[in-house]
């Protein structure tokens, strides 16, 4: 009966898919399956009553006895080093990291520690990769931070001397300048203002989040407010809305108010000719976040340009057409970024838009 058993332990532990070792409280190998020959490259007799820390770095070496016999007094089914590195090491010396499951094992009236190891390689060469793709991302956001603090201060001064030089001229000697005098005169106050708005929205975009807080927001109140600010262009545009009940939710209230007025702001701006605006705000609750949707009548935009509008300057239209800096929608994409949410668009040319966002749902402030 006790081969049989031991038999079917050996059964078990072959078809396990980890590497598995099972020790004495000595630290010597009793068994090893097929997948641990094949991770450290020992034949199984090769193993067998061997010390266990032959698969341990030399470092680690002197402390294992310690470790083995701490085990051993209080055996119970645990992951070894928490919160620390482990390693072990092959016959042909190739170290690796590993994570190590451990459960105490009686066999004969005997104490075993029945070892589960992983190779972690795969897994610590992407964690790694994430962190130096994380130290990049931090490495630029601080490079746009500086620029932006040239833009905010180097630029915005020439920009005004300029401007005031403009009009002083065209103040005193406007008697003695002809009328393409006066037409290239607009024509740079114009290319002035563009340019402060550029150097304004560049650094609005490096600001996003900074100081941003997670309070309590009431989207209906936040979508009252927008509209109330966009009122000129409303009453100007005669846009009509149909506005569903909207969530009470947690997020950034500066940025979340900019999110909902590019968005409204550009369904109004991006108008047919001779056509009211006719805009939809809904949102959606689903198991994890809330899903919004504005839509409108207003121009559309065709399939191809999807992935370029989310990009910082980019413009699909001449400034003749409509106004702006091609900033807006890029600050969505950030804001929606800020909020671990998604932003895309469904539009076809002369069809109308549809932008929808999402919220992650979160029951508290965190």
């Amino acid at each position: 009966m006790l081969k049989e058993k031991e038999n079917l332990f050996q059964l078990i532990v072959e078809a396990m898919p980890n590497a598995i070792i099972l020790a004495n409280s000595n630290g010597s190998i009793s068994f090893i399956n097929k997948h641990a020959e094949k991770l450290f490259g020992y034949t199984r007799d090769e193993l067998t009553g061997r010390n266990i820390s032959v698969l341990l770095p030399q470092r680690f070496r002197e402390n294992h006895p310690i470790m083995v016999k701490h085990f051993m007094s209080k055996p119970e089914a645990r992951p070894m080093g928490a919160g620390r590195d482990l390693f072990a090491v092959k016959k042909d010396g190739t170290v690796f990291p590993i994570e190590i499951g451990l459960s105490p094992i009686n066999l004969d009236e005997e104490k075993f520690a029945l070892a589960s190891i992983i190779d972690i390689t795969i897994r610590k060469t992407l964690e790694e990769r994430e962190t130096l793709h994380i130290k990049a991302i931090e490495a630029q956001n601080k490079e746009l931070e500086q620029f932006a603090y040239i833009a905010s201060h180097d630029l915005r001064e020439p920009l005004q001397s300029i401007s005031s030089f403009i009009q002083l001229i065209a103040s005193d000697y406007s008697d003695n300048i002809d009328e393409i005098g006066q037409e290239s005169i607009k024509y740079i106050m114009e290319a002035i203002t563009r340019m402060k708005n550029l150097v304004q929205g560049l650094l609005d975009y490096s600001r996003l989040g900074k100081k941003a807080e997670l309070t309590e927001l009431d989207c209906n109140k936040i979508v009252e407010d927008v509209l109330t600010d966009l009122s000129f262009a409303i009453i100007e545009s005669k846009a009509e809305f149909d506005i569903g009940i909207l969530p009470v939710l947690y997020g950034f209230d500066v940025e979340l108010r900019l999110l909902f007025q590019n968005l409204i702001g550009n369904a109004i701006k991006f108008r047919k000719k001779n056509t009211i605006p006719q805009i939809t705000i809904s949102a959606e609750k689903t198991k994890h976040e809330w899903t919004f949707k504005i839509s409108d009548n207003g121009i559309g935009i065709h399939p191809d340009y999807f992935h370029k509008i989310f990009t910082i300057f980019q413009r699909l239209h001449r400034r003749e057409e409509y106004e702006g800096t091609g900033i807006g929608l890029a600050h969505c994409r950030k804001i929606v970024d800020l909020h671990h949410g998604d932003i895309w668009v469904e539009s076809e040319p002369d069809k109308g838009s549809t932008f929808y966002f999402t919220i992650p749902i979160r029951k508290e402030k965190v």
